[in-house]
């Protein structure tokens, strides 16, 4: 069974950054397309990031939430069985609860995860 750990969550303010890691263990996940989502208190799950395998005849592509493009960075390695979160000039707006998330699809979609994180905060101050 797959487990997802996510790390590197806090506080800091507007304008910080913050790198959050998520640790795959219990199984494979070199051919599982691996992302982040957030929830802020109040809203829906939101999809942030993610980046598929090279398994796929696009290869390995990373999609973003317009909110977050030009901000975050995301990128795995195989190797580790890890997915990171680089957050760049991060605002208020970005304070929510950050999931990683894998499942084989190629686009993730919050309704079909095979695989959930129990979540990290992220608290960015004004």
């Amino acid at each position: 069974q797959g487990q997802l750990v996510e790390s590197g969550g806090g506080l800091v303010p507007a304008g910080g950054s913050l790198r959050l890691s998520c640790a795959a263990s219990g199984r494979t996940f070199s051919s599982y397309t691996m992302g982040w989502f957030r929830q802020a208190p109040g809203k829906k799950r939101e999809f942030v990031a993610s980046i598929s395998w090279s398994g796929f005849i696009s290869g390995i592509i990373a999609y973003y939430a317009d909110s977050v493009k030009g901000r975050f960075t995301i990128s795995r390695d195989n190797v580790k069985n890890t997915v990171d979160l680089q957050m760049n000039s991060l605002k208020p707006e970005d304070t929510a609860v950050y999931y990683c998330a894998a499942d084989t699809s190629r686009i993730l979609a919050s309704t079909s995860i095979e695989y959930w994180g129990q979540g990290t905060q992220v608290t960015v101050s004004s």
